[in-house]
């Protein structure tokens, strides 16, 4: 009879990782004085201690300082540097209460403490990048990774192996298949993947044994009778246990788990800003919309001067458009047309429009007309980035001839979008390019993040540079 050992993961990794955040959180301090001008005194060690606790409460909420084995380093730094976030209101008024940032305390002044609240998660930043690199180069060596093996030769299986094979930094590595079932009853495996090497006995001997950490069930829903078995037997392990879902077999928008009631469901079309993404999303809208408010307010009092001087009728025009979940919202631009078209048929522009005032070809080619946009994002109906909205005319159109076209407004339509940056904007003159546009507003919501945004509105830079495909 094999003994049953209950196998420990060090915690030596999440006390490394301790030590590395205190060590940034000091090291931003010290950065801040040097650049102040200042001296690191009690009144700075006190605040960094203090600063360091707080850092430590968060990161016990946030899970900060769990396994992120199989997750990208982008999403553990974002976490890391949302933790310190979290620690500045308190800072702050801790600070204040007690004089730590004043005149009293001349060491760590004002202009000193404000610095340290951007290199403290800076520093952090660095320290876990460079844990990470060498992280990453302890496992390309083999070393501290976790065995996973995946219960199930199916289609759904393979594409978790190649996923797992791509991603060598998430420090998992496949052990192989297990299949119960005869060589002729399952699928063929692809030259690209790991092969069967043993049935659902030699999983659970494994996996008692400690080769076996990680346990992915890919089997499809059907086999419910199948995967009650195979659970069953596992439950004599102290191995991780997870179910992949056969849900690729639906055009998933956005999914997450829910509780209803204490009974789980998991989304298919769903908006992915919920909590704290939602609260992410919105601060970067009005943070970065601001700055470009400000930036260009000469620029388009200039551009309103010159619409209102060369053509007649009002500088500004007002469409109706569908915003998220549908509901109309009126979308502002500069006009740069002698009509308004806003009813249940809107001609597109084209090349050499006729109906373009003396500016409004040059207004639109530099996307200038779109700048009273940045009004519809500050005041929330738009977002910097998302799905352009389309005329309400063109959605009924287009809603009858592309599967999931609405979905498309599970999200607030954005000034730019990954479509117009992949060189799907302009003119959407046949249905192959409106449905290229569909692809990329789906694949936006599906791979969103706050890195994703930040690249769109960068490379969007370029795009109106070029002027390819505006008019």
């Amino acid at each position: 009879m094999s003994s049953r050992r209950i196998h420990q993961h060090t915690s030596l990794l999440a006390v490394v990782l301790r030590l590395a955040d205190s060590a940034g959180v000091f090291l931003g301090l010290y950065v801040a004085a040097a650049l102040a001008g200042a001296a690191v005194g009690q009144a700075g060690v006190t605040a960094a201690v203090t600063g360091v606790v707080l850092f430590y409460l968060f990161a016990e909420i946030s899970g900060l300082y769990r396994s992120w084995h199989g997750v990208s380093g982008e999403r553990e730094l974002f976490c890391a540097v949302l933790n310190w976030s979290l620690c500045v209101p308190a800072l702050l008024l801790l600070g204040f209460m007690f004089n730590m940032f004043g005149p009293v305390n001349a060491e760590l002044t004002r202009a000193g403490a404000l610095a340290w609240l951007v290199t403290a998660p800076a520093a952090i930043v660095a320290l876990r990048s460079a844990f990470r690199l060498y992280q990453r180069r302890r496992r390309a060596k083999g070393l501290n990774v976790r065995g996973l093996a995946i219960v199930g030769a199916t289609e759904i299986g393979f594409q978790l192996a190649r996923n797992i094979e791509r991603a060598p930094w998430s420090g998992l590595r496949t052990v192989g298949f297990f299949d119960d079932r005869p060589a002729d009853r399952r699928a063929h495996f692809p030259s690209d993947v790991a092969a069967c090497v043993g049935n659902i006995d030699d999983l659970v001997q494994q996996a008692a044994d400690g080769r076996v950490h990680m346990i992915y069930i890919t089997l499809p829903l059907r086999a419910e009778n199948r995967i009650k078995s195979v659970l069953s037997r596992l439950a004599d392990t102290t191995a991780s246990v997870y179910l992949v879902p056969d849900f690729y077999v639906y055009e998933l928008l956005h999914s997450r788990w829910i509780n209803v009631g204490g009974l789980p469901a998991v989304s298919i079309f769903e908006n992915p800003f919920y909590g704290v993404d939602g609260m992410v999303k919105r601060l970067l809208d009005v943070t970065v919309g601001s700055l470009i408010l400000l930036a260009a307010s000469p620029v388009m009092a200039l551009v309103a001067l010159a619409v209102k001087l060369t053509s007649r009728g009002p500088v500004f025009f007002k469409q109706k458009r569908y915003g998220l979940d549908g509901r109309a919202i009126d979308v502002w631009k500069f006009r740069s047309m002698t009509v308004c078209e806003n009813g249940s048929v809107v001609t597109q522009a084209k090349k050499q429009d006729a109906r373009f005032t003396p500016i409004g070809a040059f207004l639109r080619k530099t996307s200038l007309d779109e700048l009273p946009q940045l009004f519809n994002v500050l005041e929330g109906s738009m977002s910097l980035v998302g799905p352009r909205p389309h005329a309400n005319a063109h959605n009924e159109h287009f809603r009858k001839q592309i599967q999931g076209y609405m979905l498309r407004h599970k999200v607030k339509p954005g000034i730019t979008g990954l479509a117009q940056v992949s060189g799907w904007r302009g003119e959407t003159d046949t249905l192959e390019k409106m449905e290229k546009r569909v692809e990329c507003d789906h694949q936006y919501i599906r791979d969103w993040s706050p890195w994703l945004d930040l690249k769109i509105l960068f490379r969007t830079v370029f795009t109106v540079l070029s002027r390819q495909n505006a008019y």
